[in-house]
């Protein structure tokens, strides 16, 4: 019996590593060069605004920023520090995220 459900745990911490973003994996900020019609606001606020398309995230703020992202598990999957304008992080995984920004934290769904 034990056999079993030691095989059976493995199997489900395999797949639960699978579905979920590696920290460090190979997400990239690219500078956004041209508004995406696609894109909808989530948060807006004086100095930072976060929108978020198909399976991305963009932030653009007036001065540069720390952004941490995070999976609605509390996995890390990105923490940056991002130039002044607008930037945009495409996600391995479709789900809900939590951003955080200095003060500002988030839920976003991509």
């Amino acid at each position: 019996m034990f056999k079993v459900l030691k095989k059976y745990l493995m199997i489900s911490l395999v797949a639960i590593a699978a579905a979920a973003p590696a920290v460090g994996a190979t997400n990239k900020w690219e500078t956004l060069k041209t508004e995406r019609a696609d894109a909808k606001t989530v948060v807006k606020e004086t100095e930072i605004e976060i929108k978020t398309a198909s399976s991305t995230i963009i932030v653009t703020a007036n001065h540069s920023v720390q952004i941490k992202i995070f999976t609605i598990l509390g996995r890390m999957v990105n923490s940056e520090t991002l130039p002044a304008g607008t930037n945009q992080l495409t996600l391995p995984a479709h789900g809900v995220y939590i951003v955080k920004i200095g003060n500002l934290t988030c839920k976003v769904a991509v």
